[in-house]
């Protein structure tokens, strides 16, 4: 099954997520078929902290992936706001 997920980058205390479409039995930094976008908890100034190709989302929960609880609470403040 696939699943849509945050995969964590970074470097230590300084947290960086891709939100990937991955296989639900890879590791959650591991291998990945595709990065559709990425949340920044940190952003500040100009940058932006939250950012998905809504294309590719639509097209991925339209083969069937589910979305993860935290990708989809970061996609229900987006909304919001």
């Amino acid at each position: 099954m696939v699943v849509i997920r945050l995969a964590r980058g970074g470097a230590k205390k300084r947290p960086f997520y891709n939100i990937v479409a991955t296989d639900s039995r890879s590791r959650r930094d591991g291998r990945f078929i595709e990065r559709i976008g990425f949340y920044n908890p940190i952003a500040s100034g100009q940058e932006s902290p939250f950012r998905i190709a809504q294309d590719r989302l639509e097209y991925w929960t339209g083969v069937g992936a589910q979305v993860s609880p935290a990708v989809s609470r970061l996609l229900s403040t987006k909304t919001s706001s």
